[in-house]
């Protein structure tokens, strides 16, 4: 793996795995910095939330969930110069959802700039 592919990955794996810290996810003003402007998610439910509904409802789940998010199996890929894949698998509160996150480098450095989420059947 080239120093740049593993680099990259890297970044938005940590990025991502902030975004799951309960410090990060009780700030709006820290989830912003992860964001893109154009950040849109499908939530396991199969809602579509755009980036200020987002950033609403994870300070809202913050504040009364009792057990931090895990990560499962995190992997990364490269698909273009700026833009990386993750997929892994979350667990929190009993319920598994297999993730797809897209990164992109920004001026700002990499940002979240799509999420998805699948409920596991298991």
């Amino acid at each position: 793996m080239s120093d740049e592919l593993t680099e990259a990955v890297d970044a938005a794996i940590t990025r991502e795995l902030r975004l799951l810290d309960p410090k990060v996810r009780s700030s709006p003003e820290r989830i912003s910095e992860l964001l893109d402007p154009e950040f849109c998610e499908i939530g396991a439910s199969g809602r579509r939330w755009s980036r200020s509904e987002i950033i609403a409802v994870v300070v809202e789940q913050a504040a009364t969930s009792a057990e931090p998010i895990s990560a499962l199996d995190m992997r990364g890929e490269l698909l273009a110069d700026d833009v990386v894949h993750l997929t892994y698998t979350s667990e929190s509160d009993g319920l598994r959802a297999f993730r797809s996150s897209l990164w992109r480098r920004t001026k700002h450095g990499w940002r979240l700039y799509f999420h998805q989420g699948t409920v596991s059947a298991s």
